[in-house]
């Protein structure tokens, strides 16, 4: 069996599909998530799906959404789960695009939620840990110093020993 070379190898998702494009976006997220810079990403893309929608909307239903503007204002209401209800689809496919929409808005905002949440919980965390290793250290000096004084202590008997004449 052929071994596929190292980029290769770096290009291939979990499933060992070779998808490259795939696999540097998984990249780019995970460094995101990792860096905690993923609110750039997510506001991004929420603006692109906003106009991708707010078009798809004035497309599908011209009815409820006579103009690009209309359809735009809708998506980014629906997208934040406002739902002002100003504007609302009446025809199956706005209403089929906006429950897309709805659980896509529900999905971003739980992300972003639990986001900020671990970047809240991990900078707890590494204050925590920084005090436990404060501790430990003063702790690993404090025990040390009283490795030296026993190791003195145990010295002064043994040369007390020595002196001691014996029967």
């Amino acid at each position: 069996m052929q071994r596929d070379s190292p980029q290769r190898e770096r290009l291939t998702n979990r499933r060992g599909v070779h998808t490259p494009h795939i696999v540097r976006w998984e990249e780019r997220a995970r460094g995101a998530v990792a860096s905690g810079r993923v609110f750039p990403y997510l506001a991004a893309t929420t603006a692109i799906l906003a106009v991708l929608v707010g078009f798809l909307a004035t497309l599908t239903d011209r009815k409820d959404f006579p103009t690009f503007g209309a359809g735009l204002w809708w998506a980014i209401v629906t997208l934040g789960t406002v739902g002002y209800g100003d504007i609302v689809p009446t025809t199956a496919w706005g209403r089929i695009l906006g429950g897309f929409v709805i659980v896509v808005g529900v999905t971003f905002l739980s992300f972003l939620t639990a986001t900020v949440t671990s970047y809240f919980v991990s900078v707890d965390q590494e204050a925590e840990q920084a005090k436990e290793r404060e501790l430990r250290a003063a702790s690993d000096n404090e025990t040390r110093e009283l490795l030296v004084q026993l190791e003195s202590r145990l010295a002064a008997i043994e040369r007390a020993l020595r002196i001691l004449p014996s029967d």
